[in-house]
């Protein structure tokens, strides 16, 4: 809070005309004016680069299957992380204050936890959807119907929007606790204490984390024995029809693509829970490296497509296809 005692030209709070302001940082013009560029870049390329995944995933009929009606749920996730969270956020970042009131306020940080769920979870159920591929081959078109994956998508958004707007009402429990310590104008924080931090974290990040790597992990030797399966095949001529359950290269390549995003989420996202769970424990809180944990974790928005286009064929060439109506449309 301010106190006119402590005032000095080198203190900064949110509201000057206040009494009740928050403490400001202001960062050298350079390193702002910096920060805004890479950080508006990055919202940029979430926005455009799911944008474009959403188009042409919805507008070719030959890519409505169960596998791209998950990765469009993830790409409808991205995307609206990085139109509707991401900048609000941005500001909060470099301006240290925020200046979008309590009920903006209440309604960002629930909307940016049900987003953040709604990615590990979506994700989640692709490794699933993935070891079923591969390790039940002849039953998956069985299995996975695109109804049961409308029904999958459709579970995980109920439980992260119950989860995201779950934790800001568990923050409007609590408080009343902490209100001494976050009652000044110009903060905007997701209240937890240590339980509920723990728990999330576990919950919500690490326990689905680590049984998307133990699918993946099974996924790698499931394939490794059909491709050794495969080759006695090959060398001895024999049983030709036991090829049709291998996995295509098609869907190999699916395969290894999805895992090459889980794991880039698990990177990117993994410091930042690591920070939430250990820093109700220790009581060392960093305000600035809240802020960079966070903004590695938005960054993983931005670089699925990038995966997308250089990974999976149909992806690559329906852009080649749409710039080719723009130009022919441009020319003619």
């Amino acid at each position: 809070m301010k106190n006119n005692h402590s005032e000095t030209d080198n203190v900064h709070y949110c509201f000057e005309s206040s009494n009740a302001s928050c403490l400001k940082h202001v960062y050298p013009t350079t390193i702002r004016a910096s920060l805004y560029v890479l950080l508006g870049a990055t919202v940029l390329l979430t926005v455009l680069g799911n944008l474009l995944v959403i188009i042409t995933i919805s507008h070719s009929k030959q890519l409505h299957t169960p596998t791209n009606y998950l990765i469009l749920s993830l790409a409808v996730s991205d995307f609206l992380l990085g139109a509707v969270v991401m900048p609000p956020s941005l500001i909060r970042s470099l301006e240290t204050c925020w200046y979008l009131g309590d009920w903006f306020c209440k309604i960002h940080s629930s909307i940016d936890t049900l987003l953040s769920v709604a990615s590990i979870f979506m994700l989640y159920l692709i490794s699933i959807e993935r070891y079923v591929a591969v390790s039940r081959p002849l039953l998956y078109h069985a299995l996975i119907t695109t109804r049961v994956a409308k029904y999958m998508i459709l579970t995980c958004w109920v439980l992260s929007t119950l989860i995201g707007f779950g934790m800001e009402l568990n923050s409007l429990i609590i408080q009343d606790v902490y209100l001494t310590q976050f009652n000044c104008e110009g903060r905007c924080t997701v209240l937890q204490d240590k339980a509920s931090s723990i728990l999330s974290s576990l919950f919500v990040f690490f326990i689905p984390g680590l049984f998307m790597l133990g699918l993946y992990l099974k996924i790698l030797v499931i394939a490794h024995k059909q491709a050794r399966s495969i080759q006695v095949t090959i060398l001895t001529n024999r049983n030709r029809e036991k090829t049709r359950i291998i996995l295509s290269k098609m869907e190999q390549k699916s395969t290894r693509t999805l895992g090459i995003v889980t794991g880039v989420y698990l990177c990117c996202w993994s410091p930042f829970f690591i920070y939430i769970l250990i820093d109700p424990i220790t009581g060392l809180s960093t305000p600035y490296l809240y802020d960079i944990l966070l903004w590695i974790g938005y960054l993983n928005s931005g670089i699925n497509p990038i995966i997308y286009s250089f990974l999976l064929f149909w992806f690559r060439e329906s852009i080649r296809k749409a710039f080719r109506k723009i130009l022919a449309n441009f020319y003619y």
